[in-house]
């Protein structure tokens, strides 16, 4: 696994796979010059924007997920609907946004996959529900609101770990 960086810029890893918002991926990343690392399990079109890489891992329906598990680093961000995936870098400081606009905080990524957990033990017994509501565009705009409040401060928050001490923004008066 790659090691913790500052100097390497911060990345996107979007989960591609039946995503809904990749276009907003793409715009914020564009904004703010960050790179994006797009799996899936099969070729998908990516635009022709600098700093978009498609990496395709065939294999288990669950190859994706695993890559982006073993690659993504602390600082860095994943964009996944896949809970156990949220699970796994969650507690690693990697930062987990879901494409409905919810961040996989250390507590809600738990509470969310003990939901999943029950959720499919139900369905096995016959008392499932009608699952997730369709995805509606309110989703994609609370998504995209977050997936940008999320870059800029994460933007923000290399810069400032990257001055050296003493070299705070002082203005004279």
């Amino acid at each position: 696994m790659p090691g913790n960086d500052e100097r390497k810029p911060m990345r996107i890893w979007l989960d591609a796979d039946a995503c809904p918002v990749k276009e907003q991926v793409y715009r914020v990343a564009n904004r703010y010059g960050v790179p994006v690392s797009v799996v899936a399990n099969a070729p998908l079109r990516i635009p022709p924007q600098a700093g978009i890489e498609l990496v395709v891992v065939p294999g288990t329906p669950d190859a994706a997920d695993d890559w982006i598990a073993e690659h993504a680093v602390p600082g860095e961000l994943v964009l996944t609907a896949d809970i156990p995936l949220a699970a796994r870098v969650v507690p690693r400081g990697v930062r987990c946004l879901d494409f409905r606009g919810g961040e996989f905080t250390p507590s809600r990524v738990g509470d969310a996959l003990a939901a999943r957990d029950l959720n499919a033990y139900l369905r096995d017994l016959g008392v499932g529900g009608r699952g997730p509501a369709p995805f509606a565009p309110r989703d994609r705009s609370r998504f995209a609101s977050l997936l940008d409040a999320a870059v800029s401060s994460m933007a923000r928050a290399r810069v400032t770990a990257s001055r050296p001490p003493g070299s705070g923004s002082s203005r004279p008066d």
